[in-house]
C-alpha cells in the first residue's frame, strides 16, 4: 500500500493498493493553502483508510510540473513523512497521474494535459496513448508556455485531445506508481519540475518579469 501526496495544483492525499485500488482520498482545491492543510489531510486520509503507517510500503511524491511555492510543500511533506515512518519515497510526474486517470477511465488516443502555471502561463505534457499495461506514454514535455503559444509549440497539436485539468488526483498518482513498479518502469527524477526560477531571489538580484 502507498500513501500518495500531490500539491502541484490543489492538495491531494490518498492511500492506494495495487489489489484493493483506492482505499481513501481527500483533498483541498485552494491553491494557496497547501502548507496549512497538507498535514491535516494526511492524518485524515490515514484515519479514513484504517491503514496503519506500518502497513504502508512507501510514499509517493508528485513532482510537478507545478508552481514553486505549492509544489515544494507536497514534496517536503512526502519526504518528511517517509523519513519518520522509515519508508521509501517514490517520485512520479504529476501530469502522468492525470493522464493515467484519463486512460483508466476509458480514454484513448493522443492526449494533451494542461495545467495552470500562474503568471499567464501553462504547463503542458503530450501523450501518444496508454501502453499495454495502461501506463501513459509521454512524448513531449512537461513544458511551460504562454497559453496562445501552446498550439504552435506542441508538435501536431490538432491530433491531441486537450485536457485542461484543475486538480491532480493523488489516488491516480499512487495507482500509477504501483503500475510503474509492477512493470519495471522508471520513476521520476529527484528534481522537482518547477520549469522556471522561483519568485524568491537573493537581495540585489534582478527579478524575472513575465
Amino acid at each position: 500500500m502507498l500513501l500518495a501526496i500531490d500539491t502541484s495544483a490543489g492538495t491531494s492525499v490518498a492511500v492506494v493498493d495495487r489489489d484493493r485500488g483506492v482505499i481513501a482520498e481527500v483533498g483541498e482545491t485552494d491553491t494557496r493553502r497547501h502548507a496549512e492543510v497538507v498535514g491535516e489531510l494526511i492524518r485524515l486520509c490515514l484515519d479514513q483508510s484504517g491503514v496503519p503507517v506500518t502497513a504502508l510500503s512507501g510514499v509517493v511524491a508528485g513532482m510537478g510540473p507545478g508552481p514553486f511555492t505549492g509544489l515544494r510543500v507536497g514534496i517536503a511533506a512526502a519526504q518528511a513523512f517517509a523519513l519518520g515512518a522509515g519508508k521509501p519515497v517514490v517520485r512520479v510526474v504529476s501530469h502522468d497521474g492525470i493522464a493515467f486517470g484519463h486512460y483508466a477511465a476509458g480514454g484513448e488516443g493522443p492526449l494533451l494535459v494542461v495545467t495552470d502555471a500562474r503568471r499567464r502561463e501553462v504547463y503542458w505534457t503530450a501523450y501518444s496513448g496508454a501502453d499495454e499495461f495502461g501506463l501513459p506514454v509521454r512524448v513531449q514535455g512537461p513544458a511551460l508556455s504562454r497559453p496562445d503559444d501552446v498550439p504552435e509549440t506542441v508538435v501536431d497539436y490538432p491530433s491531441y485531445r486537450r485536457l485542461d485539468a484543475e486538480e491532480v488526483s493523488a489516488a491516480s498518482l499512487g495507482l500509477l506508481a504501483e503500475g510503474l513498479y509492477t512493470h519495471g518502469r522508471e520513476f521520476a527524477g529527484r528534481e522537482p519540475l518547477y520549469l522556471r526560477a522561483p519568485d524568491a531571489v537573493v537581495p540585489g538580484t534582478p527579478k524575472r518579469v513575465s
